[in-house]
Parts: C-alpha cells; structure tokens; sequence
C-alpha cells in the first residue's frame, strides 16, 4: 500500500465551494460513456461521428457527454467548416483514469457488493 499525502498536507482544497468542486470533477468522470470517450480522444482528436461510431450510443447522448466533458475542460473542440474535433485537453486524465482502474480492481469485490451507488443505465 503505498503512503498518501504527509500529515500537514491537506488532501481537500479549504477554499469555499472547493470540496463540492472535487466532488463534482468526480461526477463528471462517473459515467462509463464519459470514461470510453475519454479513451478515445486520449491520443487523437475526432468528430462526434467517430465517437458514435466507437461507443455505439445515439449521436445526441454522444453530444451530450462530449458537452459535459468540454464544459467541464476534460475535452476541448476545434470546429473546421462543419465538423467539430474533440481531443482530452490534459494527458493527466490517462493517469488519473489509470490510477481508478487499479483501485477499482484492487477492490472490485467491495465495489460488486455496494449497494449504495447504483450502476448508470
């Protein structure tokens, strides 16, 4: 197991609002569509077709989380004419969506077991 932050650094920002913004950087990331997109944009960018065309849903709900993603700065747009490209704004993302993996797996019996978060549809 490896060592978190020293005892006087502080894991939660103490700005006001800045514990709810944590929370909501993890909402955004809490949704598999979201997480596959996230995948895809990592080392290329590509129009919202290719994304359809990759995780499979419907071009609006494929909209709606590339918008969800841009708005909260994980992807940014290029628009050329008019098709728009979209690409992980951070390579961090990779790093941080690698780190979840590792933990979820590390407990993936606990997380089976959770009744408390329910699955996205």
């Amino acid at each position: 197991m490896t060592a978190g932050p020293g005892p006087t650094a502080a894991l939660l920002p103490t700005e006001p609002n800045g514990v709810e913004m944590v929370a909501k950087f993890f909402r955004a990331l809490g949704d598999p569509a979201r997480l596959r997109l996230l995948e895809f944009l990592l080392h290329d960018e590509h129009t919202v077709t290719e994304c359809v065309a990759h995780i499979g849903l419907s071009q609006g709900r494929v909209s709606t989380h590339l918008g969800c993603l841009s708005d909260c700065g994980y992807v940014q747009v290029r628009r050329e004419g008019r098709f728009a490209y979209y690409t992980v704004t951070d390579p961090r993302v990779a790093e941080l969506v690698l780190l979840a993996r590792s933990l979820a797996a590390d407990n993936a019996a606990a997380l089976a077991a959770c009744m408390r978060i329910t699955p996205t549809a």
